[in-house]
């Protein structure tokens, strides 16, 4: 008999988005004038985004701390355009996920920093009314994927138990970890693998699709 699934959590980069991370680095550097190699070192050689990503720096500080390296003010509206600059709605995951049942709730747990709540939604436009409270981040948690902890205290804030729940993800480690957690958990990569992966579970009586 398949599992009946209520709710459905999923990962953002490279399920329900591409990202591209050239295009991001070169969006940040046209804004503040300066070459993309140096916004590459301020973020990424230097270890900012994994201290933020991960939670140990505050946006305030983390936004500080780009605009002093790329000698450039950085603020929250700045930053949100360039990641979504780099990022690019997966029209046919969107196709599938829109058409389920509007009964079953939908969340989205992912290492990023805690912008990204704000930048997801506009992202994902088609889905924002679906997700909306419900996007946790690795930043905002200061947990990250795949360990099962995080899984398990993100389906605490949600109210969301992890035998009715299925977790999407595009890498394997991530859904070892849903799965170590109690979750229902896939692989995907696109529409697809969606479609694939949602056919393997039935939907609570008043959530089919």
């Amino acid at each position: 008999m398949k599992p009946r699934i209520h709710q459905v959590l999923f990962d953002f980069d490279g399920v329900l988005a591409h990202y591209r991370h050239e295009a991001r680095i070169a969006h940040l550097a046209a804004h503040a004038g300066c070459a993309h190699e140096r916004v590459r070192e301020v973020l990424f050689v230097s270890g900012l985004e994994v201290e933020y990503d991960s939670g140990r720096v505050d946006t305030a500080t983390y936004l500080r701390r780009i605009g002093e390296g790329v000698g450039a003010t950085i603020d929250e509206d700045a930053w949100i355009a360039s990641r979504m600059a780099g990022s690019t709605a997966m029209d046919d995951v969107l196709t599938r996920v829109t058409a389920l049942h509007p009964d079953v709730a939908m969340g989205v747990l992912t290492n990023n920093g805690a912008m990204m709540t704000q930048a997801i939604p506009r992202i994902v436009a088609p889905l924002a009314a679906r997700i909306e409270g419900r996007v946790l981040t690795s930043g905002g948690l200061q947990r990250r994927k795949p360990a099962p902890a995080t899984f398990t205290h993100a389906l605490e804030l949600l109210g969301w138990d992890a035998a009715s729940t299925l977790f999407v993800d595009d890498k394997f480690t991530n859904v070892q970890g849903a799965r170590e957690a109690g979750l229902h958990a896939e692989t995907v990569t696109d529409g697809r693998t969606l479609g694939k992966a949602l056919k393997r579970y039935a939907f609570g009586p008043q959530t089919g699709w």
